[in-house]
């Protein structure tokens, strides 16, 4: 198994490289699956009937729900953990703060042990499309499989591709957990970031 990604040749219209074509990648997206799939599997593989599966389904669903709302860092099981957090524009002073500075509230998903693992040790084939749709090269993954933390502050000497010249203009907030961490996350953004179906 492998993940696959497309780097596309694109014109760059806004930032650093505007006006320049440069290769983007994203992952490549089969399909979306399902619930009754993802349930009828399940159901196959643990010997559980499919309707008290998907009872137990939906009432971790609602239980993860309620207790991400009340701040909670909830346990995904098997999986990992899930909190809501919030994007939100920076201020000078204190007498700035408002509602009106978040400009998106989002869901974060940090990934257990053995889905760091899993991940880390899947393959990635990169598909390279030029500006007119052909196929120009075709790439295996000679990364090292660091998988992103999204409890972990970003290192200030690093620079952030999505903002090469630094500035600070956005807050990447969580909601807390009830271990009392929380704080600032980043989780990448775009559609290749983490998220919770």
């Amino acid at each position: 198994m492998a993940i696959k990604v497309k780097a596309v040749e694109k014109m760059q219209l806004v930032g650093r490289y505007q006006g320049q074509y440069r290769y983007q990648m994203a992952a490549e997206i089969y399909s979306s699956l399902s619930e009754k799939k993802v349930i009828a599997e399940a159901a196959t593989r643990s010997g559980i009937s499919r309707g008290a599966l998907q009872a137990a389904w939906d009432a971790c669903a609602q239980v993860i729900a309620a207790w991400a709302t009340e701040g909670h860092s909830v346990p995904v099981p098997g999986l990992g953990t899930m909190r809501f957090g919030v994007n939100a524009t920076t201020v000078a002073t204190v007498g700035e703060v408002s509602a009106s500075l978040i400009t998106t509230r989002k869901v974060i998903f940090t990934p257990g042990v053995d889905l760091k693992a899993e991940l880390k040790s899947t393959a990635v084939n990169i598909t390279c499309y030029d500006r007119h749709g052909n196929i120009v090269r075709r790439v295996t993954s000679g990364d090292d499989g660091t998988v992103e933390d999204p409890d972990k502050e970003p290192d200030p000497e690093t620079p952030d591709p999505e903002n090469p010249g630094g500035g600070d203009n956005t807050d990447d907030t969580g909601s807390g957990n009830d271990t009392g961490g929380g704080g600032g996350t980043a989780d990448g953004g775009g559609e290749d970031g983490p998220t919770f179906g």
